[in-house]
């Protein structure tokens, strides 16, 4: 089914893979009879050709990139224009598309939601933009039918912004990295290395693009396989699949932690933005004659399998079959890994919902940028038809991604087919997916063609004792077992047709709601506030000497953004610094914001002009074990704040108030063994936080601990690439040793002024 070659190879005419190995030449030859060396052929991807047309370096090795496009939702839109406001916007230079797909429900904290909506009209008005209002369509989806590209490259703060089925190079980053480009700044990066994902033979019906995206997901994440690369989707069975199909795989490659997709394109693309209207925006794109990867995974689409990722990750996959014929032993081995991420309060068991040897399911959900595709949704249809949901506690909600998508449903009679089965038809929304969309019952299993099954998400969360089980699965098998009253039930098992249903694209329905400025900025135009929309606190520059309490210690394999800042009902304080940063850790590590806050008020006495030690007793102590070995750390030069150690922080969601939450209340640094994803540290360092690695072994410190780091102003100015700091005792210091890992000069200076906006302010 999957395969993953140890090392590079060569691909030959889009086709023919050769292996790097001690067998391979020294340099291929082309069909013209050329010889191609290996840094030749490395050029020679369409992911190289993209970023080669988008950098501005002029240094293929160091990439400063300008995007085409960028886009936000109403979850991370208004922080990212505050921000930009703060640093000195005018107007948005390129087409910045503001979506209202999370908070759009404006069901809870008052006015919030809608506040946050009219401020993100009132800035697309004043600064150029394009707003596209609640229940029209989910980011991505309106992304894929209005702003792709072939070879264009879109920026997004969503992690999931994907568009390289389409033949777009895009990238989910933290909302820092979208001011920047908002400051005619660059994407600064390394080259990537660049991943061959080669398809072969075609799904068999029943297997959708979620079964072949999870079995992928399946293979790679914990290797790291393709961490922080570009995957690039080629080979003969690229042509077996639909836009739709490639779509629904494309966007789950976040999840592998990669950097970045594209595929190689043909006429079911070309066809694709015709039928939206936009055929100018096609382009064909092949890997060269000869063309070198990185890596090579195979996909053997014909052996592909209905599948399912248990809780609590998209990783922890198996065939549906497999689960059945094993159904005891998987789901102890899904209890085992929930204690791992549930810290063990709770009682968690999914045993109880094995009756009569079956595994029963209490929801299903299709919804969002993965699920709620056309041709999801009219599989979906074809297979229920003629079957009904029951009237027990099994449920069935669909969300078709976007308003055309849900017309369609509507002109083609696949909505209907599916309401008649007790299924129920709501608007765009992201809800399900982060947990703000049909939460589960307590102790209930529910199935989702959506994108995370995280814990903090979708009723995962712990909650007075309460906790809910997510597991993935495709539109396909979630229809099947909803048709058979629940049973889990793999698409393969329906011996029915699933047919093939025409797109039609109505562009009226955006033509008559979205509002367009066409690029042109309006500065008469008044942002309108809401009450909860706050500026971003003071933030100081790094000092020459930090004192850091520890105050988390995770030792979970993988911390996720949602352990670091829930999702769900915090959203509607996304656009309040102070206030979010009240939920920060609050369902991992609930002490955290007590004791942050506690060492919090040093800093801020040093910021007043106050002695920190008035402000904070305890550190009289600390300050007199310091002063021992150096005597001139003292007023003036030195800082106080919190740290946090996790082993591998920041998979997941692009959200910047994962970082900036801690930094509100007075992080200065996260200490890890390795981060999940380049977003998360990237967001550590726009806000201005040390992102220290420290080796894997036995800590030199714990939590509550009081860490020191002299000199640490000049050592990040002298790019010094290992720091000494000391673990703070009763009477003397343990020393110990951290790195930064690369920075860019930029970013170097960005966290010696001590913010991105504190940076744009200076220059």
């Amino acid at each position: 089914m999957i395969s993953l070659l140890n090392g590079g190879a060569y691909l030959l005419g889009g086709k023919e893979l050769i292996p790097d190995d001690a067998q391979a030449p020294a340099a291929i030859k082309s069909k013209t009879g050329k010889e191609i060396t290996k840094e030749e052929a490395k050029k020679e991807t369409i992911a190289y050709s993209i970023l080669e047309s988008h950098n501005t370096s002029g240094n293929m090795d160091k990439l400063k990139i300008k995007f085409d496009k960028l886009t936000s939702h109403d979850i991370t839109f208004v922080g990212i224009i505050q921000t930009a406001r703060a640093s000195g916007l005018e107007k948005f230079p390129v087409p910045y598309v503001l979506t209202n797909c999370h908070n759009s429900l404006c069901a809870v904290g008052g006015t919030i939601n809608e506040d946050d909506h009219m401020f993100g009209l009132t800035c697309a008005k004043k600064y150029g933009g394009v707003y596209v209002p609640p229940h029209q369509a989910v980011i991505h989806q309106f992304a894929r039918e209005m702003l792709a590209g072939g070879g264009k490259m879109i920026l997004g703060s969503d992690s999931h912004t994907r568009y390289g089925a389409l033949g777009t190079m895009a990238m989910g980053e933290g909302g820092p990295e979208l001011v920047k480009q908002l400051l005619n700044q660059t994407y600064d990066i390394n080259m990537p290395g660049v991943v061959a994902v080669y398809l072969t033979g075609e799904p068999m019906m029943g297997v959708g693009p979620q079964d072949v995206a999870l079995a992928i997901i399946g293979a790679v994440f914990a290797n790291g396989y393709v961490k922080n690369k570009v995957m690039e989707f080629v080979g003969p069975g690229v042509a077996s699949l639909s836009a739709d199909f490639r779509i629904g795989i494309d966007v789950m490659t976040t999840e592998t932690t990669c950097l970045s997709s594209i595929w190689q394109t043909d006429d079911e693309i070309k066809e694709f933005y015709d039928i939206h209207g936009r055929r100018e925006e096609y382009k064909e794109l092949n890997p060269g004659d000869v063309a070198y990867y990185d890596g090579v995974i195979t996909v053997d689409l014909g052996k592909v399998k209905p599948m399912i990722a248990m809780p609590f990750h998209p990783s922890n996959t198996y065939t549906i079959e497999e689960l059945n014929a094993n159904l005891l032993d998987i789901l102890d081995d899904v209890e085992k890994k929930a204690m791992v991420s549930l810290d063990g309060a709770v009682d968690y068991s999914l045993k109880n919902k094995v009756v009569g040897g079956k595994l029963m399911v209490d929801q299903g959900i299709i919804a969002g940028c993965a699920g709620g595709g056309f041709e999801n949704i009219c599989a979906a249809a074809d297979i229920m038809k003629g079957s009904y949901i029951g009237s027990d506690g099994f449920t069935l909600s669909v969300y078709p991604a976007s308003m055309p998508v849900y017309m369609e449903l509507i002109k083609n009679g696949c909505a209907a087919t599916l309401m008649e089965t007790g299924a129920v038809l709501k608007t765009a929304f992201c809800g399900p997916c982060f947990g703000a969309g049909d939460t589960p019952a307590n102790n209930a299993f529910s199935i989702r063609h959506s994108t995370r099954n995280f814990p903090n998400r979708e009723g995962s969360k712990l909650q007075s004792g309460q906790i809910a089980s997510v597991a993935l699965m495709d539109a396909r098998s979630i229809a099947a077992t909803a048709a058979n009253k629940g049973v889990l039930t793999a698409a393969t098992d329906f011996d029915g047709n699933i047919g093939k249903y025409k797109y039609h694209f109505d562009s009226k329905i955006y033509e008559n709601r979205v509002f367009d400025s066409k690029g042109v900025a309006d500065p008469e135009v008044e942002i309108q506030f809401g009450p909860n929309i706050k500026d971003w606190p003071a933030m100081t520059e790094l000092p020459e000497n930090l004192v850091l309490r520890v105050v988390s210690e995770i030792h979970d394999p993988v911390t996720t953004t949602d352990e670091l800042i829930p999702s769900g009902e915090t959203s509607s304080y996304r656009s309040n610094p102070l206030g979010l940063a009240e939920f920060t850790l609050s369902r991992k590590d609930p002490a955290y914001v007590g004791l942050a806050k506690d060492i919090q008020v040093a800093q801020k006495a040093v910021m007043e002009g106050k002695c920190p030690i008035e402000a904070k007793p305890e550190l009289k102590a600390v300050m007199e074990v310091i002063n021992k070995n150096y005597p001139e750390v003292g007023k003036g030069n030195v800082g106080f704040g919190s740290t946090i150690f996790a082993v591998k922080p920041g998979d997941g969601s692009a959200r910047e108030q994962a970082a900036s939450c801690q930094k509100v209340l007075g992080g200065w640094a996260n200490i890890a063994n390795e981060y999940a994803t380049k977003r998360y540290r990237s967001n550590l360092i726009n806000w201005g936080m040390l992102p220290f690695l420290i080796e894997e072994g036995e800590l030199p410190f714990k939590n509550l601990d009081y860490l020191f780091f002299p000199g640490i102003r000049k050592a990040v100015e002298e790019k010094a690439e290992e720091i000494k700091g000391y673990m703070v005792g009763e009477d003397s210091m343990k020393e110990f040793t951290v790195r930064l890992g690369e920075l860019t000069n930029e970013e170097r200076q960005i966290i010696l002024d001590g913010c991105l906006i504190n940076y744009n302010r200076v220059k």
